[in-house]
């Protein structure tokens, strides 16, 4: 898709709001996400990009509505608020699911054998061990 990383990142903004820390996670989390894919082939870019930038928007819901969010909440809530957000920019249903499963698996022994998902959970692991908050 062209321009995918400017539509997802407006996306972000909007969804999050004010919530910058949430907004910086996720970018830093993208930009380990796109070093690590290159040293894997098999990525798909655009899964890449989605997975990085979106993985913890089930944050947001958890915390409306339990008042705290937690792994476990963010892979419950995580991927019906990421398919909102991606069917409004018209990336691939295909693609969607896919993101959905890796959003719904990034804090869990893995479920799938993604590639992206690999790349995402080490992503998130560096930017979580550098701010632990």
């Amino acid at each position: 898709m062209k321009y995918l990383r400017a539509q997802l990142v407006r996306s972000l903004l909007a969804y999050f709001g004010a919530d910058d820390r949430r907004i910086e996670h996720a970018l830093l989390v993208w930009q380990h996400a796109e070093r690590l894919m290159a040293k894997v082939p098999a990525c798909d870019p655009e899964i890449v990009c989605a997975s990085a930038l979106l993985h913890d928007v089930g944050i947001k819901v958890s915390e409306e509505r339990h008042g705290y969010n937690n792994g476990k909440t963010q892979e419950a809530y995580g991927p019906a608020a990421a398919e909102r957000l991606l069917q409004a920019i018209g990336f691939p249903p295909a693609k969607i699911e896919i993101v959905k499963n890796i959003i719904g698996n990034h804090h869990s022994p893995s479920r799938y054998d993604y590639a992206e998902l690999a790349v995402l959970k080490e992503a998130d692991q560096i930017v979580n061990r550098a701010d632990p908050d």
